[in-house]
């Protein structure tokens, strides 16, 4: 069982990573994005994945892992249980998530001129 504060020790572990309150949560965050949300509670999290890496987790640990509901789980972001995640497969997610928040957007090709 992972607490509300050992979360946020290693979520502001990650380089560039801040804290910033977010509607009724706490959010970490690189300078470009999100990385993820933290309720009052501390019993669980929401992480910002792409949906390949959401799918992998979710596979394999549903027990810890799963979409959030609705429209956001389709957009990748995803709900760690921390009652049940073990740190180490908690911190790869971490990673990836933060990795994923921190790499430069894909550049838009250049529009090519109506003949």
């Amino acid at each position: 069982m992972l607490t509300r504060a050992r979360f946020r020790k290693l979520a502001l572990s990650l380089d560039g990573v801040t804290e910033v309150p977010h509607l009724a949560r706490t959010a970490f965050r690189t300078r470009r994005a999100i990385i993820a949300t933290l309720p009052p509670d501390g019993r669980s999290a929401n992480l910002k994945l792409n949906l390949e890496l959401q799918a992998t987790v979710v596979a394999a640990a549903p027990h810890a892992f799963s979409p959030v509901p609705g429209g956001w789980g389709r957009l990748g972001y995803t709900t760690v249980d921390l009652q049940v995640v073990t740190e180490a497969v908690l911190v790869s997610a971490l990673k990836e998530a933060h990795w994923l928040a921190s790499a430069p957007p894909p550049r838009k090709k250049a529009k090519k001129p109506r003949p």
